[in-house]
């Protein structure tokens, strides 16, 4: 038998036996590419990090794992970001499920304007049967879902003056992500929403192109948003961004079942990780992450249930029109998930 044949023998008895084929025999890659929108210094990215970490610590060096940031494996289109995933491009992500809602209607759930009340609404969700739900969305449409992360609420700055009311934000160009949804949300509030990634938020925002932008607390303090004009911050927590370590299926099927393992043990130990992070200073007494951003000359404005009713009621029309375009059952289901939650 030539050396050829035996290999192919060899290998196809191993598998019909149960044998995991060692690293060579499946083909594996030298680098995994993994796609994230923001670096190591927020959070989100950082557990990027702790991922390829415990992936290559776990498996022995088998599976190494390169980091992408400011997906740059897409010239900085955050929205294309899932496409790339599917086709193969990108091989491993932690995503954001705000980026990836144009090609996965289910998950613009997450972004409906104040459905989340709060941390324990957000892990009834994603910790829940919702979250069963939507990763079975996500295998279907390609790709192996393998673990929640957290980018945290979105709180609204800009560099005119403090918003209390939706009437403040009228006239007001906000940057947003590349969502229909968040479009539509803050044309409801009167603002004037303008479409950008990341990457040219930051310069729109120091030039004074744009007046504000919504983001999450952890990104706030990274970018230094206080330093490009952003001196009014209103705690509103409208919507929460949920992340997802998510694998291309074409990559996760040509490792050895055991090395898939111990990816899905490193996802799951990296999310959870990256969530304590990403809430770090908001969940503590006093939410000191605030303590500190207010200590940088920022005025920051908590609403009043009251204050915050008005927001809720100026976005329930949108509210109720994407409710029937996510899917009325699956908003059914998040909202008594949420009703039920232990606060």
């Amino acid at each position: 038998m030539t050396p050829r044949r035996t290999l192919v023998a060899w290998a196809t008895a191993a598998l019909t036996l149960g044998i995991a084929l060692p690293a060579a025999a499946q083909n594996y890659k030298s680098e995994y590419r993994m796609s994230l929108v923001v670096g190591t210094s927020f959070p989100w990215g950082k557990g990027g990090e702790i991922w390829a970490q415990k992936v290559k610590e776990k498996t022995n060096g088998r599976i190494h794992i390169k980091l992408y940031p400011g997906v740059s494996l897409i010239q900085g289109d955050q929205t294309r970001e899932f496409s790339a995933l599917r086709q193969g491009v990108i091989d491993m992500a932690v995503g954001s499920t705000i980026n990836w809602s144009p090609q996965v209607k289910q998950l613009n759930l997450f972004s409906l304007p104040f459905l989340m009340p709060d941390y324990a609404a957000i892990d009834a969700l994603t910790q829940g049967d919702v979250g069963k739900q939507i990763f079975t969305t996500l295998e279907k449409a390609g790709v192996v879902p393998l673990a929640w992360g957290e980018n945290g609420y979105r709180e609204l700055s800009n560099s005119k003056h403090p918003v209390k009311t939706p009437a403040d934000l009228k006239g007001l160009k906000i940057r947003v992500v590349g969502s229909p949804l968040f479009l539509e949300t803050f044309t409801a509030l009167g603002a004037n929403p303008t479409q950008m990634s990341w990457a040219d938020a930051q310069p729109a925002l120091a030039s004074g192109a744009v007046d504000g932008q919504e983001n999450p607390m952890s990104i706030f303090t990274a970018a230094k948003l206080q330093n490009v004009g952003q001196k009014n911050l209103t705690l509103w927590g409208y919507v929460a961004d949920p992340l997802i370590f998510v694998v291309n299926k074409q990559v996760w099927e040509s490792w050895t079942p055991a090395d898939r393992e111990l990816v899905r043990q490193a996802a799951a130990e990296a999310a959870k990780e990256q969530i304590a992070i990403a809430r770090k200073g908001m969940t503590e007494p006093g939410q000191p992450l605030l303590k500190d951003v207010e200590a940088s000359g920022v005025n920051v404005v908590r609403l009043s249930p009251a204050e915050r009713d008005a927001f809720v009621k100026a976005t329930r029309p949108t509210y109720d029109k994407w409710k029937g375009q996510i899917g009325a059952d699956l908003v059914n289901q998040a909202e008594k998930a949420i009703a039920a939650r232990k606060k």
